[in-house]
């Protein structure tokens, strides 16, 4: 267990590198910088201290390794478009407000999901079973962007039962304002309650199948018993493999949800900072967002042999 974690401490450690590597050389790739638009109008002296204040004036290596030390003692820099902001009080004032958006979303939507692909392989070949796989297969057809247009088109402009923008701040930011909440949660939670009903059902038939399955039955276990003992508990295996990048998701927030309700969190910022090429944002942010997900996946490899106690860490099974 020990060497295991050790292990995939340094594989961590080293896909971060990569990644932050790739994000710099890709960035750098793109012609142009984030104070083109900036220093149109300036002078030659104004444009030369700029560049100089940002180290953009520096050889792509210099500035490669000046980056990578940055981000190794955790300093991202300060961001080039919006002046004062650096990552660090991004995550400070706007993580908050995309982790409650997430968590709001995943809870409904996963729970929801779960719900619905237990009733569907209950009822496999019922009108039942049709209904949630129709309604599956609409829910994760149809983008975020027209579900959440059209939310706001009907229970906002049209009833006027919630506000179609804004999000709860201050003393409201945590437990409070849950009318501006309603809409967004809605428009996020539709992929989830898709995704896992429709994984949930597959591997509840594909466990049901089983021989030993049959073995219960012959035993005379009732069948709520089986499906309690034996086939839920098995068939979560597959949702644990999709809820870490849920749970990552949750935690950096939706960029589109974000930027459809006006809500000025995570995923807002980082939409801005890549349109803007704001290089020390967009490093900053997609390190972090990259270490959750790692961490998480990580911690999913842990929470397998709570699932299963037939899988080991070492990676095989007894």
């Amino acid at each position: 267990m020990i060497k295991y974690t050790i292990r995939r401490f340094f594989v961590m450690l080293f896909t971060l590198f990569i990644i932050a590597t790739a994000t710099f050389f890709l960035l750098a790739a793109v012609p142009g910088d984030a104070l083109t638009a900036r220093t149109e109008r300036l002078q030659e002296k104004t444009v030369i201290n700029l560049y100089k204040k940002y180290g953009l004036d520096k050889p792509l290596m210099e500035r490669y390794l000046i980056t990578m030390k940055g981000l190794a003692v955790g300093d991202f820099g300060e961001s080039i478009v919006f002046e004062g902001q650096t990552v660090q009080s991004i995550i400070r004032d706007k993580g908050p407000i995309s982790a409650r958006l997430g968590l709001q979303t995943m809870t409904l939507g996963v729970g929801v999901g779960l719900i619905l692909g237990i009733i569907a392989a209950m009822k496999k070949g019922t009108w039942i079973d049709y209904a949630i796989v129709t309604l599956s297969i609409l829910l994760i057809s149809i983008p975020h962007l027209i579900f959440g247009m059209l939310l706001q088109k009907v229970f906002g402009a049209e009833l006027r039962w919630f506000p179609i923008i804004g999000w709860p701040k201050g003393k409201d930011l945590w437990f409070g304002g849950w009318e501006y909440t309603v809409l967004p949660t809605l428009t996020g939670c539709f992929s989830y309650i898709a995704s896992y009903a429709r994984l949930l059902k597959t591997s509840m038939l594909d466990v049901m199948n089983q021989d030993y399955i049959l073995t219960a039955e012959s035993k005379g276990l009732s069948r709520w018993q089986i499906i309690r003992r034996h086939v839920l508990r098995n068939s979560f295996i597959p949702v644990m493999t999709n809820l870490p990048m849920s749970v990552a998701m949750c935690i950096t927030g939706s960029f589109f949800i974000e930027s459809i309700f006006a809500i000025p969190g995570f995923g807002k910022y980082y939409v801005e900072a890549v349109s803007t090429r704001d290089v020390s944002i967009v490093m900053g942010q997609t390190v972090i967002i990259a270490a959750i997900y790692i961490v998480v996946v990580f911690l999913t490899d842990i929470l397998y042999t709570v699932i299963d106690p037939r899988i080991r860490i070492r990676g095989g099974k007894k």
